[in-house]
């Protein structure tokens, strides 16, 4: 089979393409025959190695984590389910692969007649929108700020405020470019946060602030949103994407606001039952349309170098899909 990895750091260019054995499950694990496979921008980090910063640390040679939609070949030992056969979707550690390995416990059953690309959503991105809005607590009618909201998480999280009740979103995204992107996906209004007055701007729309800033960016964008939160409040960080995770300031919370972070693998340890059963109320919302899928590219496993440069450059609109 093929698989793709890379022996050394730095761009995209160090992504190769190689042969290796069809892998055997282990105990709790699946083999699945992948159909397609989402692309992570968190892998552009890990690649670049100890210049992306203390966040991203990955031995080599490092392989490439994705979200993979196929159907099980075959089980590991004490597996009882998914049945070989089954069409299912999973988070995978080595998944730009004609054949993967994945938990069991977390592979989550696909709709039948779900589209590939969207089903890609189940794993990770679709669970970790829900769980971001879901921290942050959102009433109904209080107003909510997305960074990196034309992305392939951003995307969903914006669509999830709304049906989860929030009023007015706000889509920060990284040029004006992407603003008809976020609003045919629920934005009430758009924002550029390249531009240098950008928090301006927001105060523009929502002149008392807004209630929920929901981030994964991080940096300097992570810490000039607190010039727009209205007292009470709530900021929650589900990841790092500009690879600053320098410290936010104390004083910054004096003003009433709170912080939370959230992390899917730390959400799935802490509450495993609660963890299993989101992915089944997303597929609904999936398989309805209330929740829909943007796929930016859908490109054959041997252009991952090509992935990969589309996700660093920040011009996708929703997911990148590989397919074997």
């Amino acid at each position: 089979m093929r698989r793709v990895r890379y022996h050394e750091y730095g761009d995209p260019e160090v992504l190769t393409v190689e042969e290796a054995d069809v892998p055997t499950p282990g105990p709790g694990q699946v083999l699945i025959r992948s159909e397609a496979i989402g692309a992570n921008f968190v892998d552009t980090r890990f690649r670049r190695g100890p210049a992306a910063g203390p966040l991203f640390r990955r031995p080599l040679p490092g392989v490439l984590t994705g979200d993979v939609v196929g159907r099980v070949e075959a089980r590991g030992p004490g597996v009882d389910g998914p049945p070989v056969g089954a069409r299912v979707a999973a988070l995978a550690e080595d998944a730009f692969a004609d054949f993967v390995l994945a938990d069991a416990e977390w592979a989550v059953a696909v709709p039948d007649g779900l589209d590939a690309g969207v089903a890609s959503a189940l794993p990770l991105a679709a669970p970790v929108a829900l769980r971001a809005v879901r921290t942050g607590r959102p009433a109904p009618g209080e107003t909510v700020l997305v960074h990196a909201a034309a992305g392939g998480i951003g995307h969903l999280v914006v669509q999830l405020a709304k049906l989860l009740g929030a009023g007015t979103v706000v889509a920060a995204v990284g040029s004006a470019a992407k603003f008809d992107f976020v609003r045919a996906y629920g934005a009430d209004f758009a924002v550029d946060y390249s531009a240098a007055d950008w928090p301006e701007r927001v105060r523009e729309v929502v002149p008392g602030g807004v209630d929920v800033v929901l981030d994964s960016v991080g940096g300097d964008i992570l810490r000039r949103a607190f010039d727009v939160v209205a007292p009470f409040g709530r900021v929650v960080v589900y990841g790092a994407a500009s690879g600053d995770v320098s410290g936010i300031a104390l004083t910054d919370l004096f003003a009433l606001r709170s912080v939370a972070g959230f992390s899917l693998l730390a959400w799935r340890a802490a509450a495993p039952e609660r963890a299993r059963e989101e992915p089944a109320e997303l597929a609904e919302h999936l398989a309805s349309g209330r929740l829909r899928v943007a796929v930016h590219t859908t490109l054959p496993l041997t252009e991952a170098v090509q992935a990969h440069r589309l996700l660093e450059e920040r011009s996708q609109l929703g997911r990148i899909l590989l397919v074997p």
